[in-house]
């Protein structure tokens, strides 16, 4: 391996699938500030994933929907308000004419 291009702060992570509460221990140099306690009684950082092996369709074999932030309303509420400008500018535009 070349020297100087890898990470130094290698450490083991618990690494939590949120869409089905499944964890597992492995090494990353991935930063966080949430921690938990593993099976073994220690504490480990926690990294949070929205999907692994355990809940991705190519793996499962089956379709789920997940949607665990609630992202398509997020979505929805954040861009709502272009779409309300663009009608309020057709309206003037055609009380102009």
């Amino acid at each position: 391996m070349k020297e100087g291009i890898h990470p130094e702060n290698y450490r083991e992570v618990v690494f939590k699938d949120m869409s089905n509460e499944y964890a597992f221990l492995s090494r990353s140099a991935a930063s966080t500030k949430e921690t938990i306690q593993w099976e073994d009684g220690k504490e480990y950082p926690l990294i949070k994933v929205e999907v692994s092996h355990k809940s991705h369709p190519f793996y499962t074999g089956k379709a789920q929907f997940v949607d665990t932030a609630g992202r398509i309303d997020k979505f929805r509420q954040k861009y709502e308000k272009f779409d309300k400008k663009t009608s309020k500018n057709d309206e003037s535009s055609s009380e102009e004419s």
